[in-house]
């Protein structure tokens, strides 16, 4: 067996802030371009990188805040998702990112369909996991967030603190909902927590939570996205999923043609338990598509 290739870790300047990023495989082979979701980072393609960098050209960017990418404070850099694609849209300019395969988790389907929307000459396909673009996938835990977008005060606010960025919280985000969360290693939940207990870090996760009730508005025109130019698309669901429920999967059937489409019993981190799985189907969700 040949030996798995080891990810680069790389700092690129964009508006005076240094973007980290992980990037595999040869620049001669399709790329994917992997868009993380909360709390995480880049961090959660860790071993999804080199499942498949022996055949493609895989880049996975921390948004500012996040990660090993530089974290101004709230009032030094606007934290929106709007500001945050716009940094990925620059990150994927100055990489000479041409065209690409997109994979979306929870906040990186809001980057992600962002740029997809205006720049869809570029997207060569979807690949979708537990990354909402329908009314019907915000349920029951969007509630107090919800509320937040209505009256952005103190009161919400530390509803969401307390209950959103806690370690409890992140641990339960990786183990709720999965088949046996003693496959799941608590490396992830140390990581993230420590990522966002540094100072200055609830404050942008808090404008991050409002500016997420940004994103309901543009689902007609990601839709319209899907119907009018019709992506090649794999959907691959943790059906375990509190946040984001498998509600939020099926309506995509409504507007993709070419959709594979995969439920799967596990979490909201589906690589976390389903890694090998995932992985096969997006070997053959792609060679197929480059060669259509």
């Amino acid at each position: 067996m040949a030996n798995p290739i080891t990810p680069l870790h790389k700092t690129i300047e964009i508006d005076g802030l240094n973007i980290f990023y992980r990037e595999a495989g040869s620049k001669d082979a399709p790329t994917i371009l992997l868009l993380h979701g909360f709390p995480t980072s880049s961090h959660m393609f860790r071993n999804l990188i080199p499942a498949l960098a022996d055949t493609f050209h895989l880049v996975a960017p921390d948004y500012p805040g996040f990660g090993a990418s530089s974290m101004p404070s709230v009032d030094e850099f606007e934290y929106s998702f709007d500001k945050l694609a716009d940094v990925i849209e620059q990150f994927v300019s100055q990489l000479g990112l041409e065209k690409y395969f997109l994979y979306v988790m929870d906040y990186g389907a809001p980057v992600g369909y962002r740029l997809a929307a205006k720049h869809p000459e570029n997207v060569l396909g979807l690949i979708v996991q537990n990354g909402n673009a329908y009314d019907e996938g915000l349920r029951e835990f969007w509630n107090p967030i919800k509320a937040y977008w209505q009256d952005k005060n103190p009161e919400n606010a530390k509803v969401l603190a307390d209950n959103l960025l806690t370690l409890e919280a992140t641990r339960w985000q990786y183990t709720n909902g999965v088949r046996n969360p003693e496959a799941i290693a608590p490396d992830n939940w140390f990581h993230d927590q420590y990522l966002l207990d540094r100072p200055g870090n609830q404050e942008i996760q808090l404008e991050l939570f409002y500016s997420y009730g940004s994103n309901p508005p543009l689902y007609p025109q990601w839709q319209d996205y899907f119907r009018t130019h019709q992506p090649p698309t794999l959907l691959v669901w943790g059906k375990g999923d509190y946040i984001f429920p498998a509600e939020g999967a099926t309506p995509y059937k409504r507007d993709l043609n070419n959709l594979e489409f995969h439920i799967l019993d596990t979490g909201h981190f589906a690589l976390e338990e389903d890694l090998p799985f995932i992985a096969s189907h997006i070997r053959d969700f792609v060679l197929r598509n480059v060669a259509a």
